[in-house]
């Protein structure tokens, strides 16, 4: 795949007539409204490459792509044992700070994502052509925490500061070849798929792993299918944490609308932090992306048309109780489908705040009712994540099933063969035969790879035997996990927090997370049930006291579940802890802790921190605060023996 517009040799590229390299790259370029500036841009670029590239050898590119952003690098430069990542500023007197984040975020992306970048030393450039001459630290720009910065006169000078003729050369073939596996978060794969991308261009595709291409290929076949024949499907995709089941939703959804408008294709969800942030950012995007273009649209203008892809799945159940004609939707993404409420929770709800006495449906129950008045065809698509329920009322799969056993048979029902082939989604066997015998099974229906953590496929499972206290296989995938995602235990919260700081680049997002039960944080600064706007604490920038950077609001499961950071600390709570060899689960009520003893409330409260464990893309640190003798409320006791357990499995200490 050609990433480059435009690539050459060095010595090519300055015997190269300029206007054949301008003709190559206008040839490639797509957006045609853009095309008189950026073709100035390129014209200053060429001309101060040519002066500032004579005598040095290598290799260059022009906007080279970089797909998770879905944007591209002005330049890439290989110089021996170097690659530069360029940034050009024409007309700027100055270095900006968002251009210094821009052009280190592009080289973490090659860093991360690209094979041939993995152990290369990478150089972030920024070159604003008018500004003055600047000092450049060599340890902090190979080590990523500065930007190389010059003026158009300043750029041979920087390259040959950090060639080193002892190292061994870039094979620059190899590295045009390599595999380019790009993770994007959701917010930056909804952003990408909103303006067009393809999931095939943001997604990485490891051989041997069921991927988020294959996935939407198959749910595609079974809307089609029920499209052209006129029936009513439901799929059921499972996946591990951080698979891309959310991604695969808003894929799916985008893509229908795009097929045929008529279809009204939406993704759902009930998970409103996360409704919120997408359709922010996507608004966000949308109105900067309109500046660039010269047709400029207000910031609600942008939010009003983020809303239609993006919906809170409990105004669509609030519209189709008050209208009970054909919905428009013709194909629906159920997201975090497994957190529907059960028929109790959501008859509590119904004679409560809407005043139906008799309403005596689950929401599963409801949701499929509302699409089951179409006279002719319809699809749903219920994302389901095994053992993330974390709330009480919600319904788990169980519900969804007992409402086809019971109700409407004549739907045809596709499964990833996971739930029945596993306990974290189904646990009786009856439901488990009906759907072998009524459904069909597909395995392209699971997602089986997180790539939340693209460090470390191994995660998930880390943090499964983790809570299950199986501390052999615990401490195994430890170490096998701590070289590409390193996770620490320590009782300083300075030092995490520290920690957090050192380790996030760019645009790289921090936070410090922890349990809605861990009431008795409070004697840290940490109060869970201060509620935060999600939108300012994961979108805003580290000067911003509200964004989850600058490390004083703490997210809960409720805020984080469905969303990711790349670096956190986890605070624990006394709420869940390990008291002789068994995990402890505690409620706090009034002024002292409560016992939680109902089975499923137990569930909840491990499936919180299963959650909260696997929120960080690139590493984490665990703080587990000392206990205090003269407070009843947080005894030693509640707080050692899982710190000693952590220590016992490996966990290393910061």
């Amino acid at each position: 795949m050609k990433r480059a517009y435009y690539s050459n040799t060095i010595q090519g590229f300055l015997t190269e007539n300029s206007n054949a390299i301008l003709g190559q790259l206008s040839l490639n370029h797509t957006n045609r409204s853009l095309e008189d500036l950026q073709k100035n841009a390129w014209v200053s670029q060429i001309e101060i490459l040519k002066e500032e590239l004579k005598g040095i050898n290598g290799s260059i590119y022009f906007e080279f792509a970089i797909p998770r952003m879905g944007k591209r690098v002005d330049n890439i430069i290989i110089v021996d044992d170097c690659i530069f990542v360029v940034e050009f500023k024409v007309g700027d007197e100055s270095y900006g700070k968002h251009a210094e984040t821009q052009v280190i975020d592009y080289t973490l992306d090659l860093r991360n994502f690209h094979e041939g970048s993995h152990y290369a030393k990478l150089i972030p450039v920024l070159i604003s052509t008018k500004a003055k001459t600047n000092y450049v630290n060599l340890e902090e720009v190979v080590s990523l925490n500065q930007v190389a910065k010059c003026n158009k006169f300043g750029l041979s000078e920087t390259i040959k500061k950090f060639i080193k003729d002892s190292n061994p050369k870039i094979e620059v073939d190899t590295w045009e070849s390599s595999i380019y596996k790009p993770t994007p978060t959701i917010v930056e794969a909804a952003q990408a798929l909103y303006k067009g991308h393809k999931v095939e261009e943001i997604s990485r595709s490891d051989s041997g792993a069921i991927n988020l291409t294959k996935t939407t290929d198959c749910l595609n076949k079974v809307i089609d299918n029920s499209k052209e024949n006129r029936r009513k499907s439901i799929c059921f995709v499972t996946g591990v944490p951080g698979a891309g089941k959310t991604l695969a939703g808003l894929n799916i959804s985008n893509q229908r609308t795009s097929v045929d408008k008529d279809e009204h294709a939406v993704f759902l969800s009930g998970n409103g932090p996360l409704v919120e942030v997408l359709r922010e950012a996507l608004a966000i995007d949308k109105f900067m992306s309109s500046k660039d273009i010269n047709k400029p649209i207000t910031k609600e203008n942008a939010r009003r048309e983020t809303k239609k892809l993006i919906q809170n799945i409990h105004q669509f159940r609030d519209e189709y109780l008050k209208d009970d004609g054909e919905p428009i939707e013709k194909v629906v993404v159920f997201d975090e489908a497994q957190r529907a409420w059960n028929k109790v929770q959501t008859s509590s709800f119904m004679k409560r705040k809407k005043g139906k006495e008799d309403f005596s449906m689950s929401e599963p129950e409801f949701l499929i009712d509302v699409m089951n008045r179409h006279t002719d065809w319809c699809s749903i698509v219920c994302l389901i994540g095994g053992g993330q329920e974390i709330n009480t009322g919600e319904a788990g799969l169980e519900e969804w099933i007992n409402a086809f056993m019971n109700n409407y048979s004549n739907w045809d029902i596709h499964y990833s063969n996971l739930i029945t082939d596993s306990s974290n989604y189904i646990k009786t066997d009856t439901q488990k035969k009906w759907l072998q015998e009524n459904a069909n099974s597909q395995s392209e229906l699971h997602l089986s790879v997180s790539v939340r953590s693209f460090r470390s496929e191994k995660l998930s499972s880390f943090v499964y035997e983790l809570l299950e206290l199986n501390s052999e296989n615990a401490q195994k995938l430890y170490l096998e996990t701590q070289k590409d995602f390193p996770i620490y235990v320590t009782r300083d919260f300075l030092k995490a927090k520290n920690w957090l700081r050192n380790k996030a680049k760019g645009s790289e997002r921090t936070g410090l997370i922890a349990s809605s039960g861990a009431r008795r944080l409070r004697f840290l600064g940490v109060d869970v049930k201060n509620e935060i706007s999600a939108t300012n604490w994961f979108l805003n920038e580290n000067t911003d006291v509200r964004s989850s950077n600058f490390l004083e609001d703490v997210a809960t499961e409720f805020d984080i579940q469905g969303l990711e950071i790349d670096w956190s600390c986890l605070i624990w709570g006394a709420n869940f802890h390990l008291n002789k060899g068994k995990w402890k689960h505690q409620n706090f009520r009034g002024s002292k802790w409560m016992n939680i003893n109902q089975e499923i409330n137990r569930d909840y409260l491990k499936n919180t921190y299963r959650v909260l464990l696997t929120r960080a893309r690139q590493g984490m640190v665990i703080f587990i605060p000392e206990g205090s003798e003269i407070d009843h409320t947080r005894p030693s006791s509640f707080y050692d023996e899982t710190y000693s357990y952590f220590k016992e499995i490996g966990i290393e200490e910061l």
